[in-house]
């Protein structure tokens, strides 16, 4: 009885450490022709979400292509 507790209490402590809200670095950078120039910003969320709230900065449009990333 006490193992399968202890058990549940290890998997409960697990899933709260996986969803704790971090700080990551979204790194953007441009590209046009032979320039590069990159900006990065602070996100505060869980990792899947600052991922994707990141890659919602990559896009191309008329030769110039931005892409972002998590760091």
């Amino acid at each position: 009885m006490k193992k399968g507790i202890i058990l549940i209490a290890a998997i409960a402590v697990a899933g709260i450490f996986s969803s704790c809200k971090k700080d990551y670095t979204c790194t953007c950078s441009t590209t046009s022709g032979s320039y590069t120039v990159s900006a990065s910003t602070t996100l505060h969320d869980t990792k899947s979400n600052a991922k994707t709230a990141c890659e919602k900065g990559t896009s191309t449009y008329s030769g110039v292509t931005v892409t972002c990333e998590i760091k």
